[in-house]
């Protein structure tokens, strides 16, 4: 796995790289200068989208929780997922270490996360269909909005099976009972039975179809007020689109990171996505690359306060137990 997501982060890295140097460092410099300090502003822009996915996460959670603590967790969740050479599931590990220090248990954080990840990717589909009907309207290339229809209903059976998995089987459990029969020798001591205890929680939290609706349309205005960045950005590079412009780009950038998730903070592939994106509406390289510049920098200068409160959390916890261990 770790040799899987170095070399993923290299590959990206390599790809970013070729890209910048084809259309030329002076070219994309030239264009990032023209819009300026401006930029900045992308960085508390970025808030809003997440004040709303976290929203949706605040819904699942079958407990009391504090609407500040959960948007400090979602921006660590979101700051390691993207700056940090993990996978794009790192952040959620730590989300729910940092939901339990909270107050909340095990199986009830967990499963906030997962049913959350999981409405993520049934959010993302809807946005990304949103796109492709924004995309048919703006252009008549039809090879590429039916061959993006075509992915879209590739995608969906393995999504609705995954929903039916978590919801109806017992997924936890059974992994549980086989790492009791394959690892039975290092079990020894170990409390099991967390498994069903998880499965019976996600089980439960879909059956909240009020609190489920809740958290879909939470995410889905999230993604879409996300795309109040790419709309401004371009403006502010002096190559403007369309609203309707702004959401195909930012939803068919988010769908090729998506499919590229073990590529760490999605390096090569959001640059590609947009290239390919931006290519329908007339955009060149220069400014898609521009583009994903930008939105580096903003996910750098938003989440680096984030990893810097994450660390002192987990400095002051470590530094409690040891005070509570001393005589």
């Amino acid at each position: 796995m770790k040799h899987g997501v170095r070399i993923a982060l290299a590959l990206g890295l390599v790809v970013v790289i070729a890209l910048i140097a084809r259309e030329g460092v002076g070219t994309i410099t030239t264009l990032l200068s023209r819009a300026g300090w401006i930029l900045i502003l992308l960085v508390p822009l970025q808030a809003f989208p997440l004040l709303l996915d976290v929203l949706g996460w605040r819904a699942l959670i079958m407990a009391r929780s504090r609407l500040p603590a959960l948007f400090l967790i979602a921006s660590i969740r979101q700051a390691i997922n993207r700056l940090l050479p993990v996978a794009s599931v790192g952040g959620e590990i730590v989300g729910i270490r940092l939901l339990m220090q909270q107050g909340v248990d095990s199986a009830a954080a967990t499963a906030s996360v997962i049913v959350e990840v999981t409405l993520t990717l049934i959010a993302q589909f809807l946005f990304v269909a949103l796109g492709v009907v924004c995309l048919f309207t703006r252009t008549d290339n039809t090879r590429v909005t039916h061959g993006l229809v075509i992915a879209l209903a590739v995608s969906l059976p393995p999504l609705v099976l995954v929903i039916i998995v978590l919801r109806n089987g017992q997924v936890f459990f059974r992994i549980e009972e086989m790492a009791r029969r394959f690892f039975s020798r290092w079990l020894v001591g170990q409390s099991l039975g967390q498994g069903a205890l998880l499965d019976a929680k996600i089980r439960e939290t879909f059956a909240a179809h009020e609190r489920l609706l809740q958290a879909l349309c939470w995410q889905f205005a999230g993604l879409v007020a996300g795309c109040t960045e790419t709309w401004l950005a371009l403006r502010w590079l002096g190559a403007p689109v369309s609203v309707a412009g702004a959401v195909a780009l930012e939803s068919l950038a988010q769908a090729a990171k998506s499919l590229f998730f073990m590529v760490p903070a999605a390096l090569g592939v959001q640059e590609a996505g947009l290239i390919g994106a931006g290519h329908l509406f007339g955009l060149g390289a220069d400014v898609a690359l521009a583009l994903s510049l930008a939105k580096r920098m903003r996910e750098i200068v938003f989440g680096l306060p984030a990893l810097v409160a994450w660390q002192w959390i987990e400095g002051r916890r470590i530094a409690l137990i040891r005070g509570r261990s001393e005589p």
